[in-house]
């Protein structure tokens, strides 16, 4: 198996037969299976991907049984992937199947680890690029990611570094900082973004501030050494200015006059330390939450169109011979 299409698949009842149709079309000289995750649609998507599944021999289908979330359900989606390349791919057509053939040359060309897609023009309404743009900004801050690689949702990923990012059992996946936990070997290459064929785009304010605290308290320390650092800039300053309020008394031969500034000062020393409680507290909730087996999500209902439990053994147990 040389290639895993990997389609989260929410309320797209519409776009799914003629997705997979193309798919089927565009990857006909490829080896390649396509894994459909529905993350608890409440259009007929189930019942579409069902159907699929049974007509396709190449699609595979996994039904959650509930709206997860994007990243829970691709998880389930590599969890399930055989190919030595995975592909994720939205379910919407904006991003047009035949460029998945880019994607893989690149990565067979580059012998690179993961492949981005780069956009020359993105047909993203103003508010999901604006999210998209302070997203790439703080995830080059806190995952060291290079500032002109931007973190497009359609990928491809070796099954090697898949092997890696699956091993994350915890309830805050976050594709894009797993990739960089692992490997640093990435390539981009350019690719046209159309326009969505059908609805409206899925992505909120919640989605982004979800996202946001996933990204700041689930990948990174920043966080807390920028805490850390404001604490000793803090604790510096208020020494020197003793130092000179004290000099300056001793120079005048007047006490230091400081009742005005009192309440100021009860005031930001005890914002900074609600603020860092609150980061703390972030960290600390997170940690619970993991130790208490949330689950990445639940499966409610599966279609393989291969024995999964021999291919399992297959795959993971060296031969002898």
């Amino acid at each position: 198996m040389l290639l895993s299409v990997i389609i989260p698949v929410y309320n797209s009842e519409r776009t799914l037969f003629s997705l997979v149709e193309c798919l089927t079309y565009e990857l006909a000289d490829y080896p390649f299976e396509i894994v459909l995750v529905n993350d608890g649609s409440r259009d007929a998507s189930e019942e579409i991907c069902e159907t699929l599944a049974h007509t396709y021999p190449q699609v595979q289908f996994v039904s959650l049984r509930k709206n997860f979330g994007e990243f829970h359900a691709v998880m389930c989606g590599l969890n399930h992937a055989r190919g030595e390349y995975c592909v994720i791919i939205d379910d919407d057509f904006q991003n047009p199947p035949q460029e998945i053939i880019k994607l893989l040359r690149e990565a067979q060309q580059g012998d690179y680890d993961v492949v981005y897609s780069q956009y020359e023009k993105k047909n993203h309404v103003l508010f999901r690029n604006m999210g998209s743009w302070l997203v790439n900004r703080l995830t080059t801050w806190l995952l060291r990611k290079p500032a002109d690689l931007y973190l497009s949702s359609f990928k491809l990923i070796r099954q090697e570094v898949v092997q890696e990012i699956v091993q994350y059992t915890g309830p805050y996946p976050y594709i894009d900082g797993l990739i960089f936990r692992t490997t640093r070997n990435i390539g981009r290459v350019i690719v046209q973004h159309h326009k969505r064929r059908e609805g409206g785009s899925n992505y909120t304010v919640q989605r982004l501030i979800s996202l946001f605290l996933t990204i700041l308290f689930g990948y990174s320390v920043q966080p807390l050494r920028l805490l850390t650092t404001l604490g000793i800039g803090m604790m510096g300053f208020s020494i020197l200015a003793g130092l000179a309020e004290t000099i300056g008394s001793l120079l005048t031969q007047h006490l230091p006059a400081t009742d005005h500034l009192l309440w100021l000062t009860v005031c930001l020393c005890g914002g900074i330390q609600l603020f860092g409680m609150g980061l703390l507290g972030e960290y600390v909730g997170r940690l619970f939450m993991m130790q208490s087996g949330l689950p990445q999500y639940v499966v409610k209902s599966e279609h393989f169109n291969y024995d999964r439990e021999s291919e399992r053994v297959r795959k993971y147990v060296p031969s002898r011979a």
